[in-house]
């Protein structure tokens, strides 16, 4: 009789190892976005006025109007007429009928379907294109770039001020004027402030080098590392001219622009030197 093998009891039986899967991974799946953009030719056609010219309603003027005409080589009258094709006094009927063209708050909005009059506003004299000083052609889209930006150049200004040590940002702050005697959460609030007014001017201040030299240079003249006299920036302990002061001028500026050239490096160097043992 045929003997089957016995297991011991209370061992399991193991199961083979899963195979490793060798299979790539599934990547997910993204939908295009379908979009149905505007007909740029079928957008209206925005005018403003000039700084402070007009106020709630601007009439321009509609009648005795000439203009160059480059295509014929004329001086041509130049009239709107809302039912007429043509802009030209000649080309118009002797019937034609002026209407009156205003600016209300500033803008008028003329929608496509207007051709006439759209071209009537881009050849009248008041219009800046043409010399004229009383409205202008907006460029949405050149507004829409520069208000973007600005946003951007707010974003960055912030993140900077917010990842960068105080160290590194007190020369900005004494560039711009702000107290640096305070908390540093209260001169970087006076950062952020100072970044939304004017962010290109403050990017421009970050990591200047002439920016830095001016923060050392200030701080030399409030520790007595260096002083004025005589009509000069000297060495306060030794009073040794660094250099002569022109009558009228700030001894900051005077004495941080000569640290920016060749022969002021050695006193900028000796100045930060003095500073560091301070500290």
């Amino acid at each position: 009789m045929e003997q089957t093998q016995k297991r011991s009891p209370g061992r399991p039986k193991k199961n083979p190892a899963p195979a490793a899967s060798t299979a790539a991974p599934k990547t997910k799946k993204t939908t295009k976005v379908r979009r149905k953009l505007p007909d740029e030719e079928k957008l209206p056609v925005l005018y403003e006025t000039i700084g402070n010219k007009g106020g709630i309603y601007l009439k321009i003027k509609n009648k005795g109007l000439t203009v160059y005409d480059e295509a014929t080589n004329e001086v041509r009258g130049l009239r709107y007429c809302p039912e007429e094709n043509s802009v030209f006094v000649d080309e118009q009927s002797k019937s034609a009928q002026t209407a009156q063209v205003v600016f209300e708050n500033k803008i008028l909005v003329v929608n496509y379907t207007k051709p006439n009059l759209i071209k009537f506003l881009d050849l009248h004299p008041g219009n800046k294109a043409n010399g004229g000083s009383l409205f202008q052609r907006a460029n949405k889209q050149a507004n829409v770039e520069k208000e973007l930006e600005n946003e951007f150049l707010v974003h960055d200004a912030i993140s900077l001020i917010k990842s960068r040590p105080i160290e590194e940002l007190l020369p900005v702050a004494m560039a711009l004027r702000i107290e640096t005697n305070q908390k540093d959460l209260a001169i970087k609030r006076a950062l952020v402030l100072a970044a939304k007014r004017k962010p290109a001017e403050f990017m421009s201040l970050v990591d200047s080098p002439m920016v830095n030299a001016r923060s050392v240079v200030a701080q030399a003249f409030d520790f007595q590392i260096v002083e004025e006299r005589n009509g000069g920036v000297v060495w306060f302990d030794t009073g040794k001219l660094i250099v002569s002061l022109p009558v009228g001028q700030d001894r900051v500026e005077i004495l941080t622009r000569f640290a920016m050239t060749d022969k002021g490096a050695s006193v900028l160097s000796e100045m930060e030197k003095q500073l560091e043992m301070i500290a």
